[in-house]
């Protein structure tokens, strides 16, 4: 009994005199409520590189951003401008030989390849702060593969798409789609160049939720975990959807030759009423319409409020870094509420953290806010590639007013042919 007493004497005196001489090893963690418990991987860095997008509002939030948590951590972070497209070939590349990043960014849509690569890190990151974010964008960034579902990525920026108006032409808000087939019968002159309401006649991706609100949709399944032999873009619902798209279109409605170049050229010019973009338009709109123009949530479709793709742009921690709970810590600093709010204001990129998003006080990206709660993630599966030029045709020809059930069901013939031929077939 004495022995074991002196033993756990002697044991107890060698730690406090390691901790005294300061030999006791490095356990610093970040408190970024990522729930890691690897304490010797997460002893503190000299430095942390991340690739920011190139553009330079969004640069310039993004250095700003780093200088704050240099000062608050004393660690050095290396902002590189780098474009979203270059990102992910040259990661692969640089990754490898330890000369990528610790940080990247990337849109959800890429999550797919960039997983299948084995370029990120999952993630672990606690409930509590994972509650900051919006329930969509976190959906965004959830991704199965191999049998298990992940978090990829800190949800950094939204986007989503909604009505455009001019109010001058357009005195009401329009709430329906039947109030947008209004404006046109109003408002259209087509030997005047003026027209009520325009959108590009074959681009899926704005087009979605004249499908979705009667029940169509892209691939079965959960958000993140989609069952790509399953396309619902052919069934009663999309065909119905299908026929109220074709309706826009025709003698003294929407030309079938509209293009993007001539929405914006005649609605910033004053002789379009409304309009289908996104926040990205903001900045040239107000610029052309000053206080005429005006934003609403896309319209009611089949008497409920309609659902629109959402792009959610994140932060991702290379699968290569050697401080991967410190660039957790990082992308968790970067999208915090207080630094959101610097970004949306100094890059005009709309938040992810709810807090940040519902303290915006502008009118029209406030307004994008509403629309949002009713988006959902694009897929983020490599699969929804094959899926973009079979529905756009099928839009066109749509326009051009071919049998909506025999476009749709060719068109879903042709992607899951894309898909088989690509490799991707389960």
């Amino acid at each position: 009994m004495k022995k074991k007493t002196f033993l756990f004497s002697f044991g107890l005196l060698l730690v406090l005199l390691l901790a005294l001489t300061g030999c006791a090893p490095d356990r610093e963690q970040p408190s970024n409520g990522s729930g890691s418990t690897d304490e010797g991987a997460a002893g503190k860095p000299e430095e942390l590189t991340i690739w920011a997008n190139d553009e330079e509002e969004q640069l310039q939030a993004i250095e700003e951003i780093a200088a704050k948590y240099e000062e608050k951590e004393g660690i050095k972070v290396n902002v590189v401008a780098k474009s979203m497209l270059e990102q992910i070939d040259e990661l692969a590349l640089a990754g490898p030989e330890g000369k990528g990043p610790d940080l990247f960014i990337q849109p959800h849509d890429r999550i797919g390849d960039i997983v299948a690569q084995g370029l990120a890190q999952p993630l672990e990151i606690e409930e509590s702060t994972q509650e900051s974010y919006s329930q969509v964008s976190l959906d965004a960034v959830t991704y199965e593969y191999d049998g298990k579902t992940d978090l990829y990525g800190v949800p950094a920026v939204i986007e989503t798409y909604g009505i455009f108006y001019n109010k001058d032409i357009i005195t009401e808000k329009p709430s329906t789609i039947d109030d947008l087939k209004a404006a046109i019968k109003q408002h259209t002159d087509p030997s005047q160049d003026e027209y009520g309401f325009l959108m590009k006649p074959n681009d899926f991706y704005f087009t979605y939720p004249f499908f979705k609100n009667f029940g169509a949709y892209i691939f079965g399944g959960d958000v993140g975990e989609y069952d790509i032999s399953d396309v619902g873009l052919a069934n009663e619902g999309a065909i119905k959807g299908g026929e109220l798209y074709q309706s826009f279109f025709g003698k003294g409605m929407i030309p079938a030759s509209t293009t993007t170049d001539v929405i914006d050229g005649l609605f910033t010019e004053g002789k379009v009423g409304a309009v289908i973009n996104g926040p990205w338009s903001i900045p040239s709109y107000r610029e052309a319409l000053g206080d005429k123009v005006g934003f609403v949530p896309f319209p009611e479709i089949n008497g409920s409020p309609a659902t629109t793709l959402v792009g959610v742009k994140s932060w991702m921690v290379s699968y290569f870094s050697e401080n991967k709970e410190w660039a957790t810590d990082l992308a968790l600093f970067i999208t915090d509420e207080a630094n959101q709010q610097t970004y949306f204001e100094v890059a005009g990129e709309l938040p992810t953290n709810t807090s940040a998003l519902q303290s915006i006080e502008d009118p029209i990206y406030a307004a994008f806010s509403e629309q949002i709660e009713h988006g959902v993630p694009m897929p983020s599966t490599p699969q929804m590639s094959q899926v973009w030029e079979p529905m756009n045709n099928a839009l066109q020809f749509l326009v051009e007013g071919e049998d909506p059930e025999a476009v749709l069901t060719e068109a879903v013939e042709y992607i899951h042919s894309n898909i088989e031929a690509s490799g991707g077939a389960q």
